[in-house]
């Protein structure tokens, strides 16, 4: 039986759990491929299912999804891009070597050197224009963006106001581009380090939340997205007009992957209306130290983990 490498999250906690193991590489049935793969990325999804970051309730109900002790599935990892090594029998739509990319979920697995996928899960060609790095960057914060904003029925808006709370990670950035697309006018609330990073992306109107309580802006917001987690309704309902929306990554609800998703930000990227935010790219060999900067709060964009040259 052939091996490859994958990070093995071998009990929840700090960054130091994560371990470099050979494991058994996978075979795929008749309607999978296997893809290797060459960049995944470590997003804060990641980071808080390896420490069980969560409030009592929640962490309990996490215990009961993922595992309770350590994850069910160890190899941590939810999105990818790479190469169709091998297809089953009855695969149609992709062949060897298509260059791929998409989301497992909480099915987790990317962080090693070949998963398997069923052709009819979130899997899609990868935007020709863009590099592996950048594939594995274009999906986590995108999917998460489309699913709120959605909710928040942007596309029934006309020049949309839009509010994004914590507008530098890989959730907000994407929901700038996102928003912009759908011609709405956007507030960013961020830190200063981010000021250059919002600009680059179109945004003039910057809140600085370490000079400015944005809940104390006379202005009012179709829709108001906290990107982050960190603000609750109650604090942002003033803000709202009639009709507007209030929305976050905070609760329960969880962005669902639909194929549709990697099929319209491939068509977005490949037109140049959408950019991959990356901050840093590690390799599999720094797993930790790419969890330990995620932990800190402080990523602009994606961390990317680079699997194969």
């Amino acid at each position: 039986m052939e091996k490859m490498k994958a990070v093995i999250c071998t009990k929840y906690g700090p960054p130091e759990v994560l371990k470099i193991v050979e494991v058994e590489k996978p075979i795929p049935k008749d309607n999978e491929l296997l893809v290797k793969i060459m960049a995944t990325a470590v997003n804060s999804g990641d980071a808080r299912v390896r420490s069980l970051d969560a409030p009592k309730l929640l962490k309990f109900l996490m215990c009961f999804v993922l595992g309770f002790k350590k994850p069910r599935n160890s190899i941590l990892g939810t999105v990818f891009s790479g190469l169709v090594e091998q297809t089953g029998k009855n695969v149609r739509d992709f062949k060897r070597g298509d260059e791929v990319y998409g989301l497992v979920g909480f099915k987790f697995g990317t962080n090693a050197e070949y998963i398997t996928i069923s052709e009819e899960s979130v899997v899609w060609m990868k935007p020709v224009n863009a590099t592996f790095e950048e594939g594995a960057a274009i999906p986590f914060g995108a999917h998460t963006a489309i699913h709120f904003l959605e909710k928040a029925k942007i596309s029934e808006k006309t020049n949309p106001k839009v509010l994004i709370y914590g507008a530098t990670g890989s959730v907000g950035t994407a929901t700038i581009q996102i928003a912009k697309y759908y011609n709405a006018h956007i507030t960013a609330v961020c830190s200063e380090d981010g000021k250059d990073l919002v600009k680059e992306l179109g945004v003039e109107d910057i809140i600085f939340y370490t000079k400015e309580d944005f809940t104390k802006r006379d202005e009012k917001f179709d829709i108001i997205f906290d990107a982050v987690g960190k603000t609750t309704k109650k604090q942002c309902n003033p803000l709202l007009n009639d009709r507007g929306h209030y929305v976050t990554v905070g609760g329960l609800d969880a962005a669902k992957e639909r194929k549709e998703q990697l099929e319209f930000l491939c068509k977005l990227f490949e037109e140049g209306k959408y950019s991959a935010t990356i901050d840093k790219v590690y390799t599999l060999d720094e797993i930790v130290d790419a969890h330990k900067y995620v932990d800190t709060g402080r990523k602009k964009g994606n961390v990317v983990l680079k699997i194969a040259e």
